[in-house]
């Protein structure tokens, strides 16, 4: 085995690329690992967590872009050029006409002043500096970077709010502006349906579901997942709101997070109740089951709230295809499961749509454990073996701190489903797939391989492993639903149709009536 180690000076490459570029690098042949990041002191402890350390990886400055590449002796060569090769057409398509590359926001001011919003996705201990110039030069904001600190979150929303303009994020994963989606985001029809989502996947479902149910997006806000929380106060969710009942092509308002603050939920629903226009209210895992307020409908999942929100435009419900829950599907696969086979493991990519299945999960068995489990008795580590009835949140910070999001590299879900497949105990795994802008370009693809090792683990022991999949993603999108879908089945992989059904249908496969 042979590493090879490249300093590249003053050479700056955004977050999201660097992910996607990470993810390519480690499928090149002969490659066992490829680590491509700047040269922050977060990124220099991540390597030397992985036992890679060198002088020349002491002496780089932020500014610089670090090369880590392990492969075997006699490719070595080949994976240096082919990784060069994927650095190359990243640099030749930033070159196009339509791709203008600014080396700081001031300059990309002065040559485009009439641009009115910055996407960010630099390293966290920068973000708010860069958000902060940003808003004091009149531009919303969107904050993809993670690890920003609540205060900086507070102040930045603060002067957002002072000056009339979004600061979505940090943390924000997706949004759809005027029909362009921005960090991850499906392609959805455009409608009269607006969502403003403290949960990027839960507003990608909803969205994509508005879509199947026949209704389409006018915008989509993120405010980032701590904006609900007591400290934040839901600033940016009220903005959102107030800036949706002011848009005369939205006519319907759908809001989605997880479980937010008390005294914030009550803020929200209230301004809700003024805004003039329908809302649909889907607080996750929120003991609250009235809004209070006669146009503001509370609903307990991501399905159900696209269902309003599509209702609510006038659609007659007897049109459309609800994809209800398969009754002889859930006696079929029990009879399948042997005695022991009482246990979920849900690997996801998504937050929320670990959150939907967890709570569906909790609302019949109490031994139900996560890394984004509430309860700090339940709670798992992202090096903590599963135990029981397991729902891991693989985007999680625990999971992506130095890595790409499992949205982008797969590669450590693949090594879970590994180790979930070696318990006798497991029942059902149950995975989301989601595709669309910023995504792998073929998720189920790339897993297919370990799905079939997974199953033949089981069959080996004489038992059935039941993979449960859902593929969050439209028509539009490419790859499209249908394809991926089509790999599943072809696997022996069962398709739920929503992220709501997931949840559901993997709860019931292992209850057996008896609701262990």
């Amino acid at each position: 085995m042979t590493r090879y180690i490249d300093i590249r000076k003053n050479t700056y490459l955004d977050s999201v690329s660097l992910m996607s570029m990470s993810t390519k690098a480690n499928a090149v042949e002969g490659v066992t690992q490829a680590l491509l990041g700047m040269a922050t002191p977060m990124n220099k402890e991540v390597l030397l967590n992985v036992g890679v350390q060198d002088p020349a990886i002491d002496a780089a400055k932020p500014s610089d872009l670090m090369i880590v590449i392990d492969a075997a002796d006699d490719l070595i060569d080949a994976a240096i050029q082919a990784v060069d090769d994927i650095l190359a057409r990243k640099n030749a398509s930033a070159g196009d006409a339509a791709e203008i590359r600014y080396r700081t926001l001031d300059g990309a001011f002065e040559e485009v002043p009439d641009s009115n919003l910055v996407l960010i996705s630099v390293n966290g201990a920068f973000a708010a500096r860069e958000a902060r110039k940003a808003l004091v030069a009149g531009k919303h904001v969107m904050i993809f970077s993670d690890n920003v600190s609540v205060e900086d979150e507070i102040e930045l929303k603060a002067l957002a709010h002072e000056k009339g303009l979004l600061l979505m994020g940090p943390d924000c994963g997706t949004a759809i502006i005027n029909g362009t989606g921005l960090a991850f985001a499906n392609a959805v029809r455009r409608g009269s349906i607006g969502i403003v989502g403290a949960s990027g996947t839960g507003s990608q479902e909803i969205s994509v579901r508005v879509h199947d149910f026949g209704g389409g997006i006018s915008q989509l806000i993120g405010t980032g997942g701590r904006d609900l929380s007591a400290e934040v106060g839901g600033v940016m969710m009220i903005d959102g709101i107030n800036a949706l009942a002011a848009d005369p092509g939205t006519e319907v308002i759908v809001i989605v997070s997880k479980p937010p603050a008390d005294e914030v939920a009550g803020r929200v629903l209230a301004v809700a109740a003024e805004s003039g226009k329908p809302v649909v209210v889907c607080f996750l895992g929120s003991p609250r089951t009235e809004s209070g307020y006669d146009n503001v409908q509370l609903v307990s999942g991501t399905k159900p709230a696209a269902l309003a929100a599509v209702l609510a435009t006038g659609v007659d419900e007897s049109t459309l295809d609800l994809h209800a829950l398969n009754i002889p599907l859930v006696e079929e696969v029990r009879g399948k499961l042997a005695p022991e086979q009482q246990y979920v493991r849900g690997l996801f990519c998504g937050g929320t749509l670990c959150d939907e299945a967890m709570f569906a999960a909790l609302a019949t068995f109490d031994n139900v454990y996560s890394n984004i489990q509430q309860d700090p008795a339940y709670r798992l580590g992202a090096t903590d073996v599963s135990k029981e009835h397991t729902y891991l949140d693989l985007g999680d910070d625990d999971f992506t701190n130095g890595r790409p999001h499992p949205m982008i590299d797969p590669t450590l879900r693949l090594q879970r489903l590994a180790h979930e497949a070696d318990d006798p105990e497991v029942g059902v795994i149950a995975m989301d797939f989601i595709v669309g802008f910023g995504s792998h370009e073929d998720p189920v693809g790339v897993t297919i391989p370990a799905i079939a090792e997974a199953k033949a683990k089981a069959a080996a022991r004489g038992q059935h492993l039941e993979i449960l999949g859902y593929v969050l993603g439209t028509d539009l999108d490419s790859p499209a639903v249908a394809e991926q879908v089509a790999q599943l089945e072809a696997a022996g992989v069962t398709i739920a149709s929503s992220s709501t059904n997931l949840g559901l249908l993997a709860r019931e496969f292992v209850a057996k009536g008896d609701h262990r």
